[in-house]
């Protein structure tokens, strides 16, 4: 099949693009407003752009009714926000805090876990996770779309300070990810968790090619 999605019905129960691209990883976001309200959300619109210096991104739908997320608000008006690595064991606490409520309403609460503090960030982490990126917002980057919840915010931020676990650092270096079991956002409502991780290198590739695949900064 194929179908022109501006202009043509794919005639499906359900729409196909976001099963397309994935899996994709879990924004789940903390923020705190100007009037202190901490705000905690999950957007499947998020990735990195760049690590050295380490960059991310999230894109936010409007609502129906043309409210922009709470999550955009406050990075913008604060200048901060958090991203805490969303894993199988806090799956429901995940999903708790993507219901939408007034912007009054301290999502921690509605998920049932815990705030620990920041170190250059207002908002608070969510402690019962094992990684955390504090991002410093730079910019929003506005697109409408052909209906109001199709409009997006799409937020650039850069990552000032990341929180690993020591327990989840392995004997080799490495994040332990079998033993995190991060989630990640398939079409529908369906997600997937990671269980199984193997390894392909790029045949005769230079130290420097292996370095930007790795993330690693080259000394210049």
């Amino acid at each position: 099949m194929h179908f022109a999605p501006n202009s043509e019905s794919h005639g499906l129960k359900f729409n196909p693009f976001k099963s397309c691209t994935v899996p994709r990883p879990i924004g789940w976001l903390s923020s705190v407003s100007r009037t202190g309200v901490a705000n905690l959300a999950p957007y499947s619109q998020w990735q990195n752009l760049t690590f050295d210096p380490p960059m991310v991104m999230f894109a936010a739908n409007q609502y129906p009714d043309g409210r922009r997320k709470d999550t955009v608000i406050n990075a913008e008006e604060t200048g901060w926000f958090a991203w805490n690595m969303a894993t199988y064991a806090l799956r429901e606490a995940v999903n708790a805090s993507a219901r939408a409520v007034a912007a009054e309403i301290d999502e921690f609460d509605l998920a049932g876990v815990t705030k620990i503090s920041c170190i250059d960030a207002p908002c608070p982490r969510v402690a019962e996770s094992p990684i955390h990126f504090e991002c410093r917002y730079l910019s929003t980057q506005r697109f409408a779309g052909n209906s109001p919840e199709g409009t997006v915010d799409v937020v650039f931020a850069r990552v000032e300070r990341i929180h690993i676990r020591d327990e989840v650092i392995g004997a080799d270096g490495k994040i332990d990810i079998k033993r995190i079991r991060p989630i990640a956002r398939l079409g529908y409502y369906d997600y997937t968790v990671v269980d199984e991780v193997f390894e392909m290198r790029i045949p005769a590739a230079n130290e420097l090619e292996l370095a930007g695949l790795e993330g690693m900064p080259r000394k210049v």
